[in-house]
């Protein structure tokens, strides 16, 4: 029999992008108590609001709400046969804003338009920046973010679109910060948190070293991206690079970083957005990611009992004690593997 490649779906490559093109992503995605318990074997996390139903219910919230990553990485992976699929790598975010909780039972959607585009010098890649959004079953919307990627071209004679490198804020102001419905952490549990450190207790521009170190296999961060249906060729198969490794999604990192950070910022309970994000540097089984945060900036928001804090978290191959971000010359110091910009919620 002949074989019918017609059938099959060879993702988008460069120039099969248009600013102005709205893609619909398949396969609608219901997040599960499955999807809480797998991400707590993959990630070391354990902030007590997506641990415990009951300290949830303590501080308003219920039904019990997933972490905000699952509900990201779920929706993420929506994008991925369609926008990503040819990517070389995931470079940044930007507008990341959680609107609602996730629950288990909630099914989740997304939709992306393109927003940019810009074609590299070397003219067999370029930049595809979209802006996805991801709504439950009622048609709320959960969370919304604008990434750019880098996409190979299916051939290096393909025209160079023109160049719309949209204009992006660089932080999420804290009055559009979406505070969940019923959230009071005015009688919170300090000691079921794990941690003594409340929002006035940290100050702009100190850093905090979160000390432990988790390594990269090639199965748990495959698992991962198989957890969220990220589809993208380089975290599977040794064929798509020429160096023959598998690259870690770098979302697999944003979560470990986050889970990390729980050492020091045990009380930090809700991810609110996230303003920035780069991914300096690749990452790949054998690696051992460390994390560091600096606070950015604190502000209070329309909630009994909650402040906001906005962090720098820093991933970092191997520890560094000295909490670098950049050398000398302005680039990011060797080592850095992330440098998210975010805001968090916190107890008071």
């Amino acid at each position: 029999m002949t074989a019918r490649a017609a059938k099959t779906d060879p993702g988008r490559f460069f120039e099969d992008f248009a600013v102005g093109q709205v893609i619909d992503h398949a396969t609608p995605r219901t997040v599960t108590e499955g999807d809480r318990a797998l991400y707590g074997a993959i990630y070391p996390t354990r902030f007590a609001i997506p641990s415990s139903a009951e300290f949830a219910a303590s501080v308003g919230l219920v039904p019990h709400p997933v972490e905000e990553l699952v509900g990201f990485h779920v929706a993420f992976g929506k994008t991925v046969p369609d926008v990503s699929l040819n990517a070389v790598a995931n470079l940044g975010y930007a507008e990341c804003r959680f609107h609602a909780p996730v629950v288990p039972g909630d099914t989740l959607r997304t939709r992306s338009e393109v927003i940019g585009l810009k074609q590299n010098s070397n003219g067999r890649t370029g930049v595809v920046w979209v802006r996805s959004t991801a709504t439950n079953q009622r048609g709320e919307v959960v969370v919304d973010w604008a990434r750019w990627v880098m996409v190979h071209k299916r051939s290096a004679d393909a025209p160079a679109p023109e160049t719309v490198v949209p204009a992006l804020a660089d932080v999420v102001r804290p009055e559009d910060l979406v505070v969940p419905a019923g959230l009071d952490l005015t009688s919170y549990d300090v000691a079921a948190a794990g941690g003594a450190h409340l929002f006035d207790d940290y100050e702009v521009g100190e850093r905090i070293d979160h000390v432990d170190g988790v390594s990269l296999t090639d199965a748990e961060h495959m698992m991962a991206t198989r957890l969220w249906q990220n589809t993208a060729k380089v975290h599977f198969s040794t064929d798509a690079r020429p160096d023959g490794r598998r690259l870690v999604y770098g979302g697999h990192v944003i979560s470990l970083a986050r889970a990390l950070s729980f050492n020091g910022l045990a009380n930090a309970q809700l991810v609110a957005a996230i303003n920035a994000g780069a991914h300096v540097a690749p990452a790949f089984a054998g690696d051992t990611v460390y994390a560091w945060s600096e606070v950015l900036d604190k502000a209070t928001v329309d909630a009994p009992g909650v402040g906001a804090l906005r962090l720098r978290l820093v991933a970092t191959r191997g520890r560094d004690e000295s909490m670098t971000l950049r050398g000398e010359d302005g680039k990011h110091a060797d080592g850095v593997l992330l440098d998210l910009d975010h805001w968090v919620f916190i107890a008071r």
